[in-house]
């Protein structure tokens, strides 16, 4: 974005970032959130792989963007948390929540499964863990692997192989499985209401696997910042920032349903850098677009 200011300067377009920031502070979000909806439609629609032809891994996780600006510290905002759901059948984030404020992650589990399409599997952190989330996600038939605490009581129950999770008398019994790795010497628990028999039934080693594509959501984080710049923050105020927010989200979606020549690649950072030599290319951005649309 910076880079953009600077090249409008160098043509006598004079800009400054402090009246891009000012512009942003009533500007609407709605059309940012319709253009995001719409292009997440296009990625599901093109994008289609499920796990035994029914459930779609969805990891959700959340990550800090930190605000450097001391007029956001007057307001009271340090940070902006971003929870997001990646579903993997599709490639694209399947719902957002931007939170301003240091409440933790299990506040905000809730809202987040809600939100997650049908036959879907909320994979999860320690930091969602609680026995009152657990219970409302296995009432609302949501599917959900979740990591537990190590310290957390478990007792197995020989009648239904299923075991009992927390220390108070009405503990419900949940199917838990547990592994190690080896390297790190660390004991995962993981809890979830997937079945293990039947047409659809997920093993045990399926659901270790499944806990483990909950990476492609940092792997989200990490190229949004590195590359989108979604922790390079130039707006001053709460709702310039939401929107900015929305844009790199924007700009990520675009990349997953642009084609670009295939001598180029056909990762994400392949598309990103052919668009940006493009971009240094054209004088007119108008008629590179027309361009695109009629390639």
């Amino acid at each position: 974005m910076r880079d953009l200011f600077n090249r409008l300067n160098n043509t006598g377009f004079e800009v400054d970032i402090s009246t891009f920031s000012k512009a942003n502070l009533h500007r609407s979000q709605k059309p940012f959130q319709e253009i995001y909806q719409k292009l997440n439609k296009l990625v599901q629609n093109k994008f289609s792989k499920k796990l035994h032809d029914k459930y779609a891994i969805c990891p959700i996780d959340s990550t800090i963007i930190t605000l450097t600006s001391k007029l956001l510290w007057v307001l009271g905002h340090h940070q902006v948390k971003l929870f997001s759901s990646l579903n993997l059948a599709t490639g694209s984030p399947s719902d957002n929540f931007i939170n301003f404020g240091h409440e933790h992650d299990y506040k905000f589990g809730s809202k987040m499964m809600s939100n997650l399409p049908i036959n879907a599997v909320g994979v999860m952190d320690r930091g969602f863990a609680g026995l009152k989330f657990i219970q409302e996600l296995v009432q609302e038939k949501k599917y959900f692997v979740l990591r537990i605490k190590n310290n957390w009581k478990l007792e197995f129950e020989d009648s239904t192989g299923l075991v009992k999770v927390g220390a108070s008398d009405d503990a419900q019994a949940y199917r838990v499985i547990n592994f190690c790795d080896l390297e790190t010497k660390t004991e995962f628990r993981l809890v979830t209401n997937l079945p293990a028999s039947g047409d659809a039934a997920v093993s045990d080693d399926e659901l270790r696997d499944i806990y483990r594509l909950r990476w492609g959501v940092e792997l989200l984080w990490k190229f949004l910042k590195m590359h989108l710049k979604l922790d390079k923050l130039i707006t001053k105020n709460v709702n310039g920032i939401t929107i900015q927010i929305y844009v790199s989200l924007i700009a990520y979606l675009i990349l997953q349903i642009v084609s670009i020549p295939t001598q180029w690649g056909y990762k994400l950072l392949d598309k990103l850098r052919y668009l940006q030599s493009c971009m240094c290319q054209k004088i007119s951005y108008v008629h590179w677009f027309e361009e695109i649309m009629f390639c």
